[in-house]
Protein backbone atom coordinates (compact mmCIF):
# COMPACT_ATOMS: atom_id res chain seq x y z
CA UNK A 1 0.00 0.00 0.00
CA UNK A 2 2.50 2.52 0.27
CA UNK A 3 5.88 3.21 -1.20
CA UNK A 4 7.59 6.01 -0.24
CA UNK A 5 9.24 6.04 -4.15
CA UNK A 6 5.78 6.20 -5.37
CA UNK A 7 4.64 8.89 -3.16
CA UNK A 8 8.12 11.26 -3.91
CA UNK A 9 7.66 11.24 -7.66
CA UNK A 10 3.76 12.28 -7.32
CA UNK A 11 4.57 14.56 -5.28
CA UNK A 12 7.58 16.05 -7.55
CA UNK A 13 5.56 15.24 -10.67
CA UNK A 14 2.21 17.08 -9.49
CA UNK A 15 4.32 20.13 -8.14
CA UNK A 16 5.90 20.78 -11.85
CA UNK A 17 2.13 20.29 -13.45
CA UNK A 18 0.50 22.10 -10.67
CA UNK A 19 3.47 25.53 -11.13
CA UNK A 20 2.70 25.06 -15.17
CA UNK A 21 -0.93 25.26 -14.86
CA UNK A 22 -2.51 26.40 -11.49
CA UNK A 23 -5.60 25.04 -12.03
CA UNK A 24 -5.06 21.54 -13.01
CA UNK A 25 -7.16 18.93 -11.08
CA UNK A 26 -5.28 17.36 -8.52
CA UNK A 27 -4.95 13.62 -10.02
CA UNK A 28 -3.34 10.18 -8.24
CA UNK A 29 -2.80 7.47 -10.20
CA UNK A 30 -5.38 5.59 -12.29
CA UNK A 31 -3.85 1.92 -11.52
CA UNK A 32 -3.78 0.18 -8.68
CA UNK A 33 -3.78 2.65 -5.55
CA UNK A 34 -5.52 4.90 -7.10
CA UNK A 35 -8.09 5.94 -4.33
CA UNK A 36 -4.92 5.66 -2.03
CA UNK A 37 -2.72 8.06 -4.24
CA UNK A 38 -5.40 10.30 -4.90
CA UNK A 39 -5.38 11.04 -1.13
CA UNK A 40 -1.75 11.76 -1.12
CA UNK A 41 -2.48 13.93 -4.10
CA UNK A 42 -4.99 15.99 -1.95
CA UNK A 43 -2.67 16.51 1.03
CA UNK A 44 -0.17 17.32 -1.26
CA UNK A 45 -2.03 20.27 -3.27
CA UNK A 46 -2.84 21.85 0.70
CA UNK A 47 0.47 22.13 1.11
CA UNK A 48 0.92 23.24 -2.64
CA UNK A 49 -1.60 25.89 -2.15
CA UNK A 50 -0.39 27.08 1.62
CA UNK A 51 3.21 27.99 0.56
CA UNK A 52 1.59 29.87 -1.88
CA UNK A 53 -1.05 31.77 0.36
CA UNK A 54 1.85 32.64 2.81
CA UNK A 55 3.33 34.34 -0.16
CA UNK A 56 0.80 36.59 -0.66
CA UNK A 57 1.49 37.99 3.06
CA UNK A 58 5.22 38.42 2.50
CA UNK A 59 4.70 40.47 -0.76
CA UNK A 60 6.07 44.21 0.52
CA UNK A 61 3.47 46.81 -0.19
CA UNK A 62 0.87 44.10 1.05
CA UNK A 63 -2.26 46.09 2.91
CA UNK A 64 -3.41 45.26 6.45
CA UNK A 65 -6.73 44.15 5.04
CA UNK A 66 -4.44 41.46 2.32
CA UNK A 67 -2.40 40.37 4.91
CA UNK A 68 -5.73 39.98 7.33
CA UNK A 69 -7.21 37.97 4.38
CA UNK A 70 -4.47 35.61 3.81
CA UNK A 71 -4.33 35.14 7.70
CA UNK A 72 -7.92 33.52 6.67
CA UNK A 73 -6.96 31.29 3.95
CA UNK A 74 -3.82 30.15 6.07
CA UNK A 75 -6.26 29.12 8.69
CA UNK A 76 -8.52 27.27 6.32
CA UNK A 77 -6.10 25.74 4.50
CA UNK A 78 -3.79 24.54 7.25
CA UNK A 79 -7.16 22.84 8.88
CA UNK A 80 -7.55 20.63 5.42
CA UNK A 81 -3.79 19.87 6.05
CA UNK A 82 -4.09 18.48 9.21
CA UNK A 83 -7.33 16.82 8.22
CA UNK A 84 -6.02 14.91 5.40
CA UNK A 85 -2.84 13.85 7.38
CA UNK A 86 -5.02 12.07 9.71
CA UNK A 87 -7.38 10.71 6.87
CA UNK A 88 -4.28 8.82 5.53
CA UNK A 89 -3.18 7.45 8.75
CA UNK A 90 -6.85 6.29 9.03
CA UNK A 91 -6.82 4.51 5.76
CA UNK A 92 -3.75 2.75 6.57
CA UNK A 93 -4.86 1.69 10.02
CA UNK A 94 -7.93 0.71 8.81
CA UNK A 95 -6.19 -1.39 6.00
CA UNK A 96 -3.75 -2.99 8.61
CA UNK A 97 -6.94 -3.59 11.24
CA UNK A 98 -8.32 -6.12 7.99
CA UNK A 99 -5.48 -7.86 8.44
CA UNK A 100 -4.62 -8.33 11.84
CA UNK A 101 -2.35 -5.03 12.32
CA UNK A 102 -0.42 -3.61 13.73
CA UNK A 103 0.72 -5.71 16.77
CA UNK A 104 -0.43 -4.09 19.87
CA UNK A 105 2.37 -5.45 21.78
CA UNK A 106 5.14 -3.98 19.26
CA UNK A 107 6.95 -0.34 20.03
CA UNK A 108 5.46 2.47 18.98
CA UNK A 109 6.80 5.26 16.67
CA UNK A 110 6.19 8.46 17.84
CA UNK A 111 5.36 10.18 14.44
CA UNK A 112 2.60 8.13 12.13
CA UNK A 113 3.27 7.66 8.28
CA UNK A 114 0.68 10.03 7.07
CA UNK A 115 2.82 12.79 9.44
CA UNK A 116 6.07 11.77 7.31
CA UNK A 117 4.06 12.05 4.15
CA UNK A 118 3.31 15.64 4.97
CA UNK A 119 7.17 16.51 5.62
CA UNK A 120 7.71 14.50 1.87
CA UNK A 121 5.16 17.01 0.76
CA UNK A 122 6.70 20.07 2.25
CA UNK A 123 10.12 18.37 0.96
CA UNK A 124 9.09 18.42 -2.92
CA UNK A 125 8.11 22.22 -2.24
CA UNK A 126 11.21 23.47 -1.17
CA UNK A 127 13.30 21.30 -3.34
CA UNK A 128 11.08 22.35 -6.70
CA UNK A 129 11.61 26.46 -5.49
CA UNK A 130 15.37 25.70 -4.29
CA UNK A 131 15.92 24.07 -8.01
CA UNK A 132 14.35 27.67 -9.30
CA UNK A 133 16.48 29.18 -7.44
CA UNK A 134 19.49 27.74 -8.35
CA UNK A 135 18.65 28.51 -12.04
CA UNK A 136 17.30 31.78 -11.89
CA UNK A 137 18.61 34.18 -14.64
CA UNK A 138 20.58 37.27 -13.30
CA UNK A 139 20.57 36.19 -10.28
CA UNK A 140 23.57 38.12 -7.78
CA UNK A 141 26.85 36.57 -7.63
CA UNK A 142 26.98 33.27 -5.63
CA UNK A 143 23.65 32.62 -5.37
CA UNK A 144 23.04 29.72 -7.61
CA UNK A 145 26.16 28.00 -5.95
CA UNK A 146 24.53 28.54 -2.62
CA UNK A 147 21.10 27.00 -3.86
CA UNK A 148 22.86 24.40 -5.12
CA UNK A 149 24.34 23.23 -1.84
CA UNK A 150 20.69 23.72 -0.24
CA UNK A 151 19.64 21.69 -2.63
CA UNK A 152 21.89 18.80 -1.97
CA UNK A 153 21.05 18.84 1.27
CA UNK A 154 17.02 19.04 0.70
CA UNK A 155 17.69 15.88 -1.61
CA UNK A 156 19.63 13.69 1.22
CA UNK A 157 17.05 15.06 3.84
CA UNK A 158 14.13 13.59 1.64
CA UNK A 159 16.27 10.07 0.66
CA UNK A 160 16.53 9.58 4.40
CA UNK A 161 12.75 10.45 5.49
CA UNK A 162 11.36 8.62 2.40
CA UNK A 163 13.56 5.81 3.82
CA UNK A 164 12.21 5.86 7.09
CA UNK A 165 8.76 5.89 5.81
CA UNK A 166 9.24 2.73 3.84
CA UNK A 167 11.02 1.15 7.15
CA UNK A 168 7.95 2.19 9.43
CA UNK A 169 5.57 0.51 7.06
CA UNK A 170 7.96 -2.91 6.62
CA UNK A 171 7.98 -2.96 10.30
CA UNK A 172 5.00 -2.42 11.04
CA UNK A 173 3.48 -5.12 8.29
CA UNK A 174 6.08 -7.37 10.34
CA UNK A 175 4.85 -6.77 13.29
CA UNK A 176 7.77 -4.96 15.34
CA UNK A 177 7.05 -1.17 15.12
CA UNK A 178 3.33 0.18 15.32
CA UNK A 179 1.78 3.31 15.38
CA UNK A 180 -1.59 5.11 16.23
CA UNK A 181 -3.31 7.77 14.91
CA UNK A 182 -2.55 11.24 16.61
CA UNK A 183 -5.61 13.34 16.44
CA UNK A 184 -3.85 17.05 15.74
CA UNK A 185 -6.87 18.53 17.65
CA UNK A 186 -6.48 22.01 16.14
CA UNK A 187 -8.68 25.15 18.48
CA UNK A 188 -8.19 28.24 16.18
CA UNK A 189 -10.73 27.61 13.49
CA UNK A 190 -13.63 26.33 16.02
CA UNK A 191 -15.51 29.18 17.17
CA UNK A 192 -16.62 26.68 20.64
CA UNK A 193 -12.90 26.69 21.78
CA UNK A 194 -10.86 30.20 20.16
CA UNK A 195 -11.73 32.81 22.64
CA UNK A 196 -10.48 35.25 20.33
CA UNK A 197 -13.67 34.11 18.36
CA UNK A 198 -16.28 33.56 20.77
CA UNK A 199 -14.67 36.18 23.06
CA UNK A 200 -15.50 38.84 20.24
CA UNK A 201 -18.61 37.62 19.25
CA UNK A 202 -19.63 37.68 22.93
Amino acid sequence: MVSAAEIVGLQDRLTREWHEEPDAPVGGSSGSGGEWLGLVARQHRANFDLWHIEDKARTPGASDREIALVKQGVDVTNQLRNDLIEELDVKMLAWMEARGLPNPAAPLSSEPPGMIIDRLSILALKIYHTQEEAERPNAPAGHAERNRERLAILEEQRSELAGCLDTLWQETLGGTRRFKLYRQLKMYNDPTLNPAIYGKRA
